[in-house]
């Protein structure tokens, strides 16, 4: 478990900027049939094996590795050559924007989840062939590449949110179990701060939506409704946002976050003892920790209301339509999407698989987090695939924080939010 755990300290660049399958004998196993739930397919790929150059641009750390994928894919297909090329986090937005303007873009790119909707807007991106297989891929993941019915990119690997808590410090404070309700959570919250001798009881952003929007959606609520329109005003957001507001409102979480917070050694040392937060920190827990922290904290699912719903995040692949080698490149997404390759790339960075039936190996199954995580995302969700979206959750942040920190009302907060993103419209 502590060499997992260790693992997972690879993805922290992409933590910090920043949710059955045929035979390995079948090059297309993780893809399968065709799209579903009204969603429209592209035009299919051509069979035999991949031809030709293709270009490749990842990201951050996967950027750094992806070169093995590249070398696997030209074994299997002797007459392609694939050329990656790593590109930072911080300038992947950017840069991907200036390729489309130019007219240079590579045939394969990786995605961030929030990139979708603005650059399926801009016309680029190719839409995902016929043979792809959406039930193959955990449904938040795959739904970050629909916009408006149409699919423009392909589930890479995935990640959750979970909350960490110290068991020790729960334990001294007369509590065995890790919370499963909203009351739960409070009344866990009250008592590692009153009974357990935290500074806190719980560590909240007073202006991430990441870590609001989950308890909106285990409350019932949406971003958008289901005729598209915002609905960041609803009962059901604004009862959230009153939750949420309570912990800052009774103390039990920090008023502010000082610019480049680690939680990491806070949690470690027991002043914060508990926190929502992904795969990552399973490793910079033992890491930071050491043996001192051994056996003295776990990871449980998002707390229920009406459901327990977690945000699902990571990237996507998506190939674009200017590609000269459309063939060769959504051949290049489906080996990638293959189980068994996931599975070994999993094994390489300590990136979660998107593809279900990754899952049932027993390399993500005989680690108890690993698997917690994985039992997350069957109950995940991710923003809307919208391309305004990058202002919509900056108005989302900005007004969250006017009621954390601030003194608007939870009303006010969400009747604010509603407003804001009203004015920036969905862009469809």
């Amino acid at each position: 478990m502590n060499l997992t755990r260790r693992m997972f300290a690879l993805l922290i660049p992409l933590a910090l900027l920043l949710s059955a399958c045929g035979t390995n004998d079948d090059p297309g196993a993780a893809a399968g049939g065709s799209s579903e739930g009204g969603q429209t397919a592209g035009e299919a790929i051509a069979e035999g094996p991949a031809t030709g150059d293709l270009t490749v641009w990842a990201m951050g750390a996967e950027g750094e590795k992806a070169g093995m994928l590249a070398d696997a894919f030209m074994e299997e297909n002797p007459d392609v050559n694939v050329k990656v090329t790593p590109v930072p986090w911080d300038v992947a937005h950017d840069k991907l924007l200036t390729a489309v303007a130019g007219q240079e873009t590579p045939d394969v790119s990786q995605m961030g989840t929030t990139f979708m909707g603005e650059f399926a807007e801009t016309g680029a991106l190719d839409e995902v062939p016929a043979g792809f297989e959406p039930g193959a891929f955990f449904d938040g993941a795959w739904e970050t590449n629909v916009v408006d019915g149409k699919t423009y990119g392909v589930p890479w690997y995935i990640e959750t949110r979970l909350l960490y808590y110290r068991t020790d410090i729960a334990e001294k404070a007369g509590i065995t179990e890790a919370p499963k309700t909203w009351d739960e959570l409070k009344a866990m919250a009250e008592a590692m701060q009153s009974e357990g001798g935290a500074k806190y009881g719980i560590s909240l952003g007073p202006n991430n939506w990441q870590e609001f929007m989950p308890f909106v959606w285990s409350n019932g609520g949406e971003v958008v409704d289901g005729e598209g329109n915002f609905a960041l005003d609803s009962p059901e957001a604004t009862e959230a946002m009153a939750f949420y507001d309570s912990f800052f409102e009774d103390g039990l979480t920090a008023a502010s976050v000082p610019e480049g917070f680690d939680i990491t050694p806070a949690f470690v040392q027991g002043t914060h003892p508990m926190f929502f937060s992904g795969p990552w920190h399973l490793g910079l827990i033992s890491d930071v920790g050491g043996k001192d922290i051994e056996g003295k904290w776990d990871v449980a699912p998002m707390p229920a209301k009406e459901s327990a719903t977690s945000f699902v995040g990571g990237s996507n692949l998506s190939v674009f339509g200017n590609t000269d080698n459309r063939d060769a490149a959504w051949k290049f997404v489906e080996f990638v999407s293959r189980p068994e390759v996931q599975v070994d790339w999993y094994s390489e960075v300590a990136a979660l698989p998107a593809v279900e039936a990754a899952w049932d190996d027993e390399t993500l199954t005989s680690d108890e987090d690993v698997a917690a995580f994985g039992q997350q995302l069957e109950s995940a969700k991710a923003q809307p695939s919208i391309p305004t979206w990058v202002e919509v959750e900056t108005a989302i942040n900005s007004e969250m924080e006017k009621v954390t920190v601030g003194n608007a009302t939870p009303e006010e907060g969400t009747a604010a939010m509603q407003a804001a993103a009203e004015s920036v419209g969905t862009g469809e």
